[in-house]
């Protein structure tokens, strides 16, 4: 066990040094001669005008995030995809031996030519491999499409909102 704090405790001070080395060395290298011209502001060759702290409006955030979020959920389609046609493949009862071997080892990722005769996927365990990959395929689009809903209703989808929706409603009360 000690062993094994070693070898993290080793691990972590190699990194330690290794982050921190270029760091110091740079330091000590660089010239330190701050003028006015190089503590500017320069962004894409252009001057700036105004203040710099402007408000950021949050709609580009939110569009960003939510196209993140939904582009790494569809990835998640793609390896199902695989699954689910080999397993489709596999439930035809009219696949020859051969095949069925080849296609096994496609499906359950081993090396080609691991599975023989007695470890191939039947017909009817396809079927039903298939069916619950399906019945998962609909569990997680069904997710999806509730966080969809949730951000539609919500009003992250809607680019252009109207400038009396966003203010707090009037009390209703005059002034005495």
């Amino acid at each position: 066990m000690s062993d094994l704090v070693l070898h993290f405790v080793l691990f972590g001070l190699a990194g330690t040094v290794l982050v921190m080395l270029p760091l110091l060395l740079g330091r000590l290298v660089r010239p330190t001669n701050h003028t006015p011209e190089k503590d500017a502001i320069y962004e894409c060759g252009e001057p700036t005008i105004g203040s710099s702290y402007v408000q950021f409006d949050l709609r580009f955030y939110t569009v960003a995030l939510l196209f993140i979020v939904f582009d790494v959920e569809v990835a998640f389609f793609f390896p199902w995809a695989t699954l689910y046609g080999g397993a489709t493949q596999l439930a035809d009862s009219q696949l020859s031996d051969s095949a069925r071997i080849e296609l096994t080892d496609k499906v359950l990722n081993l090396a080609p030519g691991t599975a023989d005769a007695a470890t191939a996927i039947s017909a009817e365990t396809a079927t039903t491999l298939s069916w619950v990959g399906f019945a998962d395929i609909l569990v997680f689009f069904g997710v999806l499409l509730v966080g969809f809903a949730y951000v539609w209703k919500r009003g992250d989808l809607n680019w252009v909102r109207s400038v009396g929706a966003q203010r707090a409603p009037h009390s209703g009360r005059t002034a005495e």
